[in-house]
């Protein structure tokens, strides 16, 4: 999907008609996402978006910085001046206010949008251990199934800080897609994983379920990163 430039509302022309339609046209393409039941990245993009269009709206001061800056043969004085005199021009920041009154509203009605599908779909997964879950968890497998679809993928995962703002991330590494038996339990599949990597002896294993039929990579997978986050995050 088409998304937006982080400084969309300041480069190029500065025109309320025309920040709307390229605004109206970036939602229309994340409705028509969510309408697929395709999450990501759009929600995480929209989201972003809010964020930041909030900022500017309640710091003049950051909508000063968010002009893109390009660097002049008359040099970087010459430069700082007429970037002043744009955020000292009363007639252009009525515009900006103008865009981002329209714009505010409108984004965040299309996050509830996606935020809702979010919802509905985790409300919908289960996340269960497999086996015995050792004191060291932030580090393991993940399986991912859609039942009664007998696939199911099987991920790497590592826990990662974030130092500046001490939130967690996951990683993940996508190893095989096996198919779930009577003879291939997930039990079976841990085994498996034990034989092949020899550097996790007794790894952390946890399987996510949906009972929904979704889209993985843009929707499934980040969710069930999500979801796992914040049950080992839980069970700290």
């Amino acid at each position: 999907m088409e998304t937006l430039k982080p400084t969309w509302l300041t480069d190029g022309w500065i025109d309320f008609e025309y920040k709307k339609y390229m605004l109206l046209a970036y939602l229309k393409k994340a409705s028509e996402a969510f309408g697929r039941v395709e999450l990501y990245p759009t929600l995480s993009d929209l989201i972003f978006h809010y964020r930041n269009l909030l900022q500017l709206k309640e710091n003049k001061r950051l909508l000063a910085s968010s002009f893109p800056k390009e660097l002049t043969s008359t040099g970087i004085k010459t430069l700082e001046l007429t970037y002043k005199q744009m955020v000292e021009d009363d007639e252009l920041m009525k515009e900006l206010e103008s865009i981002l009154e329209y714009s505010i509203p409108r984004i965040k009605s299309s996050v509830e949008e996606g935020s809702e599908v979010y919802e509905q779909i985790e409300s919908h997964c289960e996340i269960l251990p497999v086996g015995l879950i050792p004191l060291y968890t932030h580090a393991g497998y993940m399986f991912i199934a859609q039942p009664p679809a007998a696939d199911t993928d099987i991920y790497a995962y590592q826990i990662t800080m974030f130092d500046h703002d001490n939130s967690r991330g996951l990683h993940t590494r996508f190893l095989a897609r096996e198919t779930r038996s009577l003879s291939n339990t997930y039990e079976r599949m841990k085994m498996e994983l034990v034989r092949s990597f020899t550097d996790m002896p007794n790894p952390c294993v946890y399987v996510v379920e949906s009972k929904l039929k979704v889209p993985q990579e843009p929707t499934l997978l980040p969710i069930a990163k999500r979801l796992l986050i914040k049950h080992i995050t839980k069970e700290a």
